[in-house]
């Protein structure tokens, strides 16, 4: 925001040593933390260091502050400032706060959505997320994943990086096998028409139910295993078909949570690959076959020679020959490589508890010599429960649907709309509590560290007054009533000629932060700093806004104010945008 001026104060510092016969300058330029004052501060202890290592008998903290004091002499008070000061070996320089307050209203005014984003990097990222299984419900128990995945994606995508969202459907193994052994002999020619992934649900839970019962029919699923594994066409088309079917389901409910994908990986497509990848494993030394009567395996800690255990033993393919997740996980990683040699990363967001099974296959992958292995990294998170640890069995169709969840935050929030606004049309009320619904759902998930448990309640949930979605997006609607009451929004840049309130000057360094704080949140991979980051930009505009008149004073203060509204509001929707939340006009 301040570049041009850095730059110009960068060449006078650089000037004065080369007029002075010092060494040439490395400014690191520092953020001095807003304490009423907003300023920036350049350390000069590495340029004392220079001198001294050229034979000067010099002490460098005194040394340092001497270069301080005279840099700053030698500056004045450069425009768009308003003090500097020589202190301890650093020299700080202080904006003028009307100016300051200007450039950062302008900016997020100009640049609109495209407030706080980063520029292009030239790296592509993969983020691998959510991983339904195909033939069983959509449960509560997917939630965090795909809202967490679809945070990450978001925030590195706005922070410059060049994103692809992967999905990796379970879409074969026992469960699917058992689903289409009921359906065949109980269900056969039916269509689910609605309620898609709740139909599929029930099938699989009745075909649990069944096997419990009768556990000597598990020699029908074992045998239409085989007939699977052979490839038998009428099992293989029925496999697919269904499989289409829990697909769509699912893509109806990341339609109505607004989450897309690029890319669908699946399971089935690396089982074969996967089996070739172990044999070569074999053949070269890194997995031991003990076949027949035990596994093949890859003893990491032995290979590595480690004397205690850290990565322990993986079991790249069973006895009988058949398939593991890691045989499928040490294909799909190649693949994605394959398919996209220039990732830079390749994110996997899946629950903590596979934490050391990502370790195992990520090192088998070293091992084996793929240099892009360091590349692949997991982002663990906790899981949701909710009140009264409901426990959530897709066998035992112990399950909160999220269809239900999300049909049920709207329904919720709906009931809150009409209260507060009831002037507006049904179609508006209904849009705006499936915002408000699905606002509350998501940001629970994205306002916790990722490897916390989450309790999932609806009090909470959808607070108006707390640290909620619904909060953060009342704000953004009532920034928007003021500037309809305010009738024309002022398009002229205005500089602030009276003495700036502590909740304006709250506000717009809150308003300044946003871009450094997408940097930030992207680089630890936390979407819970830009959820806090709304609320307390949010909650600084309701302090603002309680304060700080804006209709009702004489001009230029009320222009001035109506602009900081428009910034404020603008920082608002991008913000709730980063968490796939929808800023609605209305509530």
């Amino acid at each position: 925001m301040f570049d041009a001026e850095q730059r110009q104060i960068e060449e006078k510092i650089n000037a004065f040593c080369a007029a002075n016969g010092l060494p040439e300058a490395v400014l690191q330029w520092k953020w001095i933390p807003f304490s009423g004052h907003w300023g920036i501060s350049i350390a000069f202890f590495q340029l004392a260091a220079l001198e001294a290592r050229q034979g000067k008998k010099i002490q460098v903290n005194q040394r340092a502050q001497e270069l301080a004091s005279q840099i700053s002499d030698h500056l004045g008070i450069p425009v768009g400032f308003e003090k500097l000061e020589a202190v301890n070996g650093y020299l700080n320089l202080y904006f003028d706060p009307a100016v300051y307050a200007r450039r950062v209203i302008d900016t997020a005014i100009e640049q609109g959505t495209g407030f706080g984003r980063g520029a292009d990097r030239g790296e592509r990222v993969m983020v691998e997320f959510s991983q339904p299984n195909t033939h069983k419900a959509f449960h509560v128990g997917h939630l965090r994943s795909a809202i967490l995945g679809d945070g990450l994606s978001r925030l590195l995508a706005f922070a410059g990086y060049d994103v692809i969202r992967a999905n990796y459907p379970g879409d074969i193994g026992l469960h699917v096998i058992k689903w289409l052994w009921c359906y065949r002999n109980y269900h056969a020619g039916e269509k689910p028409d609605k309620d898609i992934t709740r139909w599929m649900g029930s099938i699989y839970a009745e075909a649990s139910r069944r096997l419990e019962e009768a556990p000597e029919l598990e020699a029908e699923i074992r045998e239409l295993y085989a007939r699977w594994d052979r490839r038998e066409s009428e099992i293989v088309d029925l496999w697919k078909e269904t499989r289409d079917w829990s697909l769509d389901g699912f893509k109806e409910i990341y339609s109505r949570l607004d989450i897309p994908f690029d890319r669908y990986y699946f399971n089935s497509e690396e089982e074969q690959s996967g089996k070739v990848l172990v044999n070569d494993l074999i053949a070269r030394g890194i997995a031991s076959d003990e076949r027949p009567d035990g596994a093949v395996v890859v003893k990491l800690d032995n290979l590595l020679g480690l004397k205690n255990d850290k990565y322990r033993v993986l079991v790249v393919l069973r006895s009988d020959g058949t398939a593991l997740y890691a045989t499928e996980d040490l294909s799909l990683a190649r693949r994605k490589f394959t398919d996209y040699p220039d990732l830079a990363k390749s994110y996997y967001v899946v629950d903590v508890r596979q934490s050391l099974h990502f370790q195992q296959v990520f090192k088998t992958l070293e091992i084996a010599g793929y240099e892009w292995a360091n590349r692949c990294q997991h982002i663990p998170y906790e899981l949701v429960t909710l009140p009264g640890n409901v426990v959530m069995a897709s066998r035992e169709g112990t399950v909160v649907l999220l269809e239900d969840l999300i049909t049920e935050a709207t329904d919720r929030a709906y009931e809150v709309v009409k209260l507060k606004n009831p002037d507006l049309t049904e179609a508006q009320k209904r849009a705006v509590a499936r915002a408000v619904g699905i606002g509350a759902i998501k940001y629970p998930m994205l306002a916790r560290e990722n490897t916390k448990l989450v309790t999932f309640d609806w009090e909470t949930a959808l607070d108006f007054n707390g640290q909620a979605a619904p909060y953060i997006q009342y704000a953004f609607v009532r920034g928007g009533s003021i500037l309809r009451k305010g009738g024309v929004e002022p398009a002229e840049s205005v500089s602030p000629a009276f003495e700036l309130t502590a909740a304006e000057l709250e506000l717009i360094d809150l308003l300044a932060r946003l871009p450094n704080e997408v940097q930030r949140a992207a680089g630890e991979l936390r979407p819970l700093w830009m959820a806090t980051y709304a609320y307390d930009l949010a909650r600084a505009f309701n302090d603002f806004y309680t304060q700080c008149p804006v209709l009702q004073v004489e001009e230029p203060v009320r222009s001035f104010r109506l602009r900081l509204v428009m910034a404020t509001r603008q920082a608002l929707a991008n913000s709730l945008a980063l968490l796939g939340i929808t800023a609605p006009q209305a509530m």
